[in-house]
């Protein structure tokens, strides 16, 4: 995976993929020489094979010349020789070509050229924030905020339990002015995110609009431990954990509020994966292994067709009526998670059918900060489904409907619960 993945962030924090701070690249005003571009282009094959193969979980990482083994580098530089002297002689705006954007263009646009929408190649800034993104952690002073719709600056809607925003009196709903003295109105989310941010136990001064009121203090910026996992007791018998992604903390989050539902006395549970877009491959394995009987959890087959299987031990099946929420947009780990409660029958999949990613990517690092992240193989469910291209289709099927007259009702969320209420009558 928690923040919103469309407007809501997390100070100190850029996101999931889908949300990537801008990159500011230096103009340049002279000539891009092909010379770099073929030779930046030949580092990331050949250095791509020599890196791959430390992290290629699957097998070998076969680099010849270039993937169709019928264009060599060299007709790779005549042609960029030819597309450079054209820009040179006749781009009208020759003078703020920025020479970065150029070589990272022809990086990604290899990649891109696969056709496959999850293989990706990553610059360095979308690299770290790809790291931080997965990992559930980052250093920031632990508050998320949205564009404020007026228009000055930020508005805070979370301020996490004991942070360094809590600790430095910021309350949800101040409006950030200032940061560092700047004045920050009007300016977009992600920038006035990455003023915020920065390294462990420095300090910044954050001035805030609160009630007409301009409040200025200083937080001194730490390590943040995303919440992906949220629990509550629905009543005296129904449990409900809602997981918004599969991150690295995930795990810990999941058993730490399955143990606590337990200790009140839980005696069904509802799992929420709705708009859940994935996560870690190990992450959903090791929770899926809180649930399920002794067998396989998901199996991974390559482009080889050779396999991994992931088995549980059973040794913590839970055996206690179980229903998992999912909609069009959980996805990925979602699925693996969805798909194996759905084959062992240990608990009714309820919503919508799921997006249908039934692919594995890998991240392989490049060695200079960027990384390709690329798909590598597929998965299957216990009983042998590839749910790629069609998802996961729900065992009880029930369409989100807004409620304008209760608009924080929930017909999914209240149909899992008559679901596993009913199996406790």
């Amino acid at each position: 995976m928690s923040q919103d993945m469309n407007q809501q962030k997390d100070a100190g924090n850029t996101g999931q993929e889908s949300i990537k701070p801008p990159v500011k690249r230096k103009k340049r005003r002279h000539r891009f020489g092909a010379g770099m571009a073929v030779g930046a282009l030949a580092v990331l094959l050949i250095g791509a094979c020599a890196w791959g193969v430390k992290v290629y979980l699957y097998g070998g990482f076969p680099f010849d010349t270039y993937a169709s083994g019928e264009v060599s580098e060299d007709d790779v530089a005549v042609k960029l020789d030819l597309l450079n002297s054209l820009i040179d002689r006749y781009y009208l705006y020759g003078d703020q070509i920025d020479e970065d954007a150029l070589t990272e263009g022809i990086y990604s646009g290899y990649a891109a050229a696969l056709g496959d929408p999850y293989t990706e190649y990553y610059d360095r800034e979308e690299t770290a924030a790809l790291a931080e993104s997965t990992s559930g952690e980052f250093s920031g002073i632990g508050a998320s905020m949205s564009q404020n719709p007026e228009g000055t600056g930020a508005v805070i809607n979370t301020v996490y339990e004991d942070s360094p925003a809590q600790k430095a009196g910021l309350q949800a709903g101040d409006v950030i002015s200032k940061v560092d003295g700047t004045d920050v109105t009007g300016m977009d989310l992600d920038s006035i995110v990455s003023m915020i941010k920065g390294e462990k136990g420095t300090e910044v001064k954050i001035t805030v609009l609160r009630y007409g009121q301009e409040i200025e203090t200083t937080a001194v910026r730490d390590t943040i431990q995303m919440q992906t996992v949220d629990s509550t007791m629905l009543d005296d018998q129904v449990g409900y954990i809602s997981v918004s992604e599969f991150d690295d903390i995930t795990y810990e989050q999941f058993k730490s509020a399955l143990d606590s539902l337990e200790g009140q006395g839980m005696a069904g549970l509802v799992i929420d994966l709705r708009n859940n877009p994935g996560g870690n491959l190990t992450t959903v394995t090791d929770m899926l292994k809180l649930l399920l009987p002794e067998g396989p959890i998901v199996s991974i087959v390559d482009k080889n067709g050779d396999a991994e299987e992931i088995s549980c031990d059973g040794s913590n099946e839970f055996t206690k009526p179980l229903a998992v929420l999912v909609n069009q947009y959980s996805a990925s780990a979602s699925e693996i998670f969805s798909g194996a409660i759905q084959d062992y029958g240990i608990g009714s999949i309820v919503g919508v059918t799921t997006y249908g990613k039934g692919v594995v990517q890998q991240l392989m690092d490049l060695g200079d900060g960027t990384c390709l992240k690329i798909t590598i193989a597929e998965y299957y469910t216990p009983n042998g489904r590839s749910i790629n291209g069609t998802g996961v289709v729900p065992d009880v099927e029930v369409e989100y409907v807004y409620d304008e007259e209760n608009p924080d009702a929930d017909n999914q969320l209240q149909t899992a619960y008559d679901t596993v209420l009913s199996e406790l009558q």
